[in-house]
This record gives C-alpha cells, structure tokens and sequence, in this order.
C-alpha cells in the first residue's frame, strides 16, 4: 500500500542496481537513491484512464485538483486521487500526456509521452531522490527525476521531457475557468479509499519521511510556493503572500528577465509570463522540495 512510503529506509550505500533499476553511471549520486517502501508498481500507475462531466464526479468543488489544460481539452486529475496512483498515462487527442504528482512533494507535472520521436507511458519505480519520485519510462526502463524532468540512468540518461503546464487549485475554481472540464473518475479499477488520504497530517508537519541533500528553514517545510525557472534561474513565490497582496498583477524579475504575474483570486489561478508575452511554466509544490532540487534559488517577499 501507499501508506508503506511513510517507513524510513537507509541510505543505499553505492549500490548498482535497486528495484531492478541499473543505477549505473547515475547522473544523481546512487546513495541518495532510496527505496520509498512499495516495490517498483507497487504504486500503480492509471494507464486506462476513465472521465465523467464535473457534475458526475464524487468529488465536491472544494476538492484539490491538478488541472491540465491542452490541446483545446480541460482535465481536472483529483489530487484525493493522485495520492493513491502518483502517474495518470494519458491521452489529448492521440497526443500522450503523462500526469504526473509526488505525495511527498506536493509536485504535479505533467510530460509529452513522445521522447526523441518516440511514444512511451511511464510507471512508479518505487525509488525515491530528495524525497521525490523517480518516475521510469516503460520504452527503455531509465529512471527519470520528476522534478528535475530529466532522466538520471539507463539509455534516456540526460534528456530532458517536454513539460506541459498544470494547476493546482480547487475543482469548483477549475470548473469555472473551464466549464467544459472532464474529471478523473474514481472508478479507475482499484480498489482504493480515493477520499481519505494515505498522508494524513504531512503537509502541516515540518518534518520530511526521507532525507533531502539541501534544507533551508526560511520557510515552513511544507509551505506552498510557486517555483518558476527562466534561463537557469530559479525563484519562489510563497503563495500566502501572492494572496496577500492588493493587487492582482506582480511585475518582478528572475536573473535579468521580467516576469509578470497576474491572478483572479476568485478561481486561484496564477498566470505568469515573459515580457513579450510568452507564457511560463511553473509548479506549485512544497518549499523544501523546491529548495532540495534549487539551493540557489531566490524567494520574492512582500516584506
């Protein structure tokens, strides 16, 4: 079960092989890969996904979704939902999109199925690095780094997936930017509690599961932020005080580039873009996620 990820395991030395998975010539160091607890799939992975109308859903308004807006196509993942599954293995059009979401995290992205021209759907290999998930391309079983959206072992390793931009918010603020919305359903084939979650208390907790290789205690552990990358530069946007601030548009900049953020309040959607206009992609997640993956980033204050 899900609920297995919570035990602590140790440090796996300089092994070369876990979870089936050759961890050599790993572009991460291998004894920062840990065993979560379930073995590889046993956190299984929606690769038939099924869709009911928001009005269908079990799933009240106030629930958390990853919204993934694409190809013309809106679709709300429940994150009461994700918890249980980690990967949804999609479709848009005849496009594959891959849904993916860390528990431990708080991180939801989602990734076009094609690689170097070639299709592929991904599974959850039961390993973990800076308590995120390594995801595992089914095509040539090579680990990825969800977070770092490039894969760190085996034939794949260096190259990076193509990221297509998520949301999380409510489903009843979803459903307002997007009327139209499909729902995940959670009549997916397993047999799961989709509205209890395996981590009760974790994301009010300052403490982690697993160890992480940068901390940085200028926040709550678990605290929101909006991270966002442009040229190789990283910044945090504590999302309390997004919400705090008058104004509904934050001229700010990250490195030498202007960013512009702009937001409803009443639908919890953040848009950010470059100065010419071209939209950014971010992920919402916890801060000391984003902090163990980017140790040199910047955090914007209202103060």
């Amino acid at each position: 079960m899900v609920v297995a990820i919570c035990f602590i395991l140790s440090f796996n030395g300089h092994a070369q092989s876990l979870n089936g998975f050759d961890l050599k010539g790993s572009l991460i160091p291998k004894s920062q890969i840990l065993r979560g607890g379930p073995p590889r799939d046993g956190i299984p992975s929606i690769d038939s996904p099924a869709f009911v109308s928001s009005e269908k859903s079990d799933f009240s308004d106030e629930a958390q979704v990853l919204g993934v807006h694409f190809n013309g196509i809106a679709k709300a993942y429940p994150i009461g939902i994700l918890n249980w599954h980690e990967i949804v293995n999609d479709k848009f059009e005849e496009e594959l999109v891959s849904v993916t979401y860390c528990p431990l995290c708080g991180s939801g992205m989602a990734y076009s199925g094609e690689i170097d021209g070639k299709r592929t759907t991904f599974g959850v290999s039961g390993l973990l690095f800076n308590s995120d998930v390594l995801l595992y391309d089914r095509r040539t079983n090579s680990l990825w780094s969800q977070i770092l959206n490039k894969a760190v072992t085996g034939e794949m390793k260096g190259t990076t997936l193509t990221r297509i931009n998520t949301q999380r918010t409510s489903l009843g603020a979803w459903k307002k930017l997007h009327p139209q919305t499909q729902v995940l359903s959670a009549n997916t084939g397993f047999q799961r509690d989709y509205q209890r979650t395996p981590y009760a208390g974790y994301d009010q907790s300052n403490s982690l599961y697993f160890p992480v290789a940068n901390k940085n205690d200028v926040l709550h552990a678990k605290e929101w932020v909006l991270g966002v990358e442009v040229d190789g530069k990283f910044k945090a946007y504590p999302i309390k005080e997004l919400v705090g601030l008058r104004e509904r548009r934050l001229e700010d900049t990250i490195g030498n580039q202007k960013i512009i953020l702009t937001w409803d309040q009443t639908v919890e959607n953040v848009e950010i873009r470059d100065a010419s206009g071209n939209e950014l992609i971010s992920i919402q997640l916890f801060w000391f996620a984003w902090y163990a993956f980017h140790p040199d980033s910047e955090v914007w204050s209202l103060y």
